[in-house]
């Protein structure tokens, strides 16, 4: 099946958490279990990877609680993010989670060009960022920014122990995830601390 690089910015960074929508389950401090992949092979690879616009958070997050991250892809800048490399009926059957619909009812007939909207509500925008070495990036975001909303601990601590993971610097996370959330600098920095 066609590979895609699937570039996630928010709690998809992190190993554990994909999982949960590659085979199944619930992650550790969230409020949803989840189906899986009709493919639940694990991804070829992974990578850090800077992608184009601003990480943004807003809305309400029904897994996690606080505002959801967002990338505005036509903002100015770039952020740090992991990319998956996956087939691009996985990526659909990530797309399906992410819309709160099953594994199998979002079909991509081909890789978009720019941005292709599977609907209007949250992580319903497909957005091709690009290609690297020759194989397409994809992400999932929204139409438009919502409304500002600061991220929950918990949801912030995955997302930085995930571009961590990844590979980022910690001081680069703490300052990318303090500017975006809003966060003091200090606190973001805590929550990279494992627990005693």
């Amino acid at each position: 099946m066609t590979p895609v690089w699937y570039a996630a910015y928010g709690s998809n960074t992190l190993a554990a958490r994909f999982d949960c929508y590659l085979r199944g389950g619930r992650p550790a401090g969230g409020a949803r279990t989840y189906p899986g992949c009709r493919d639940t092979a694990p991804p070829r690879a992974s990578t850090a990877l800077r992608v184009p616009g601003r990480l943004v958070f807003g809305g309400t997050s029904t897994v996690w609680g606080g505002g959801m991250a967002f990338l505005d892809d036509v903002a100015p800048g770039t952020a740090p993010a992991r990319a998956w490399l996956v087939t691009a009926g996985q990526f659909a059957d990530v797309a399906a989670q992410e819309m709160h619909a099953a594994p199998g009812t979002v079909a991509l007939d081909a890789v978009p060009v720019g941005r292709h909207h599977l609907g209007l509500g949250r992580y319903e925008t497909v957005v091709r960022l690009g290609d690297r070495d020759g194989v397409p990036v994809l992400t999932l975001t929204c139409p438009e920014p919502p409304p500002p909303a600061p991220p929950s601990a918990a949801y912030l601590r995955v997302l930085a122990a995930g571009l961590v993971e990844a590979g980022w610097p910690a001081a680069e996370v703490v300052d990318h995830l303090a500017l975006a959330s809003t966060w003091p600098r200090a606190d973001v920095a805590a929550l990279l601390v494992p627990a005693p």
